[in-house]
């Protein structure tokens, strides 16, 4: 339940608003989550004033805005000049499955990221891919913390009290994959992959459909390895939807063929 709405216009404004320790007070990107029912009293600070909707190259690195929506995202990687095919179709395929079209336009980067829980395909996708996250904090002075995503996860809601997720980054030299099951196409997935190779050979696979959040199975100098370790990934991952068994066997296959696609990247 939204109790107050705030606009600030500047980045250290958000920052004090949200240091507030009463009302509870948190970020508003694109509000496709924070507007949903809820009985717990909570102030909102609206970011879309702040510009924070970037996206920029830099050398090896592409830096996303915070508030950057999954739609506009989807659009640009498509569109630029120099676009790796093979990470934005895996990537493009992720973002789809992730939400409607309706809701990509509303859903920001960090929202998503925030509000993911383990069946998330896009933020399956930017585990395997070691992004970045950096936060300001009026505790941090004008300083930037960085943090990876899989470390920031599995403690959301502890790290980011008081915090702000002002961008994130992704590498763009690096091969990505990404393979789903799910019961209908439209469904959220029972299972899903994303794998990620570097020149340098080092290969990440994350894992997703089950959980609090997308876990990382796999994190080589090579890919030797990566199938056994995403099978086991599951080996008590059973719930309504799937069995830990199935999951486990449908993971091994799915990481195979994230591979395979991988090495016919590097061929093509």
């Amino acid at each position: 339940m939204i109790i107050e709405y705030l606009r600030p216009t500047t980045l250290e404004e958000a920052l004090r608003l949200l240091s507030r320790s009463q009302p509870v007070t948190v970020p508003m990107g694109g509000g496709s989550k924070i507007n949903q029912p809820s009985s717990q009293p909570v102030a909102v600070v609206d970011l879309q004033s702040l510009k924070l909707n970037t996206y920029k190259l830099h050398g090896k690195l592409l830096d996303l805005g915070a508030t950057l929506t999954l739609q506009t995202l989807l659009e640009r990687m498509a569109s630029a000049s120099q676009a790796n095919s093979g990470m934005v179709g895996a990537f493009s395929k992720a973002i789809q499955h992730e939400a409607s079209y309706n809701l990509r336009q509303l859903a920001t980067i960090a929202g998503t990221l925030v509000a993911a829980d383990g069946r998330s395909p896009f933020t399956t996708v930017m585990l395997a891919l070691d992004a970045t996250v950096f936060l300001r904090s009026s505790s941090f002075g004008n300083n930037e913390e960085k943090i990876g995503l899989g470390d920031l996860l599995p403690f959301r809601k502890e790290r980011l009290q008081g915090c702000l997720i002002t961008r994130v980054s992704i590498p763009t030299r690096v091969r990505l994959a990404y393979e789903t099951v799910a019961r209908t196409p439209a469904d959220l997935p029972i299972v899903c992959v994303a794998a990620s190779k570097w020149p340098s050979g080092r290969t990440r696979v994350a894992t997703g459909g089950f959980g609090r959040e997308p876990w990382l199975a796999f994190d080589g100098s090579e890919a030797q390895g990566a199938e056994m370790a995403a099978q086991d990934a599951y080996s008590r991952a059973g719930d309504e939807w799937a069995s830990a068994d199935y999951r486990s066997e449908a993971a091994g296959i799915l990481t195979r063929r994230c591979i395979e696609n991988l090495q016919s990247q590097g061929d093509a």
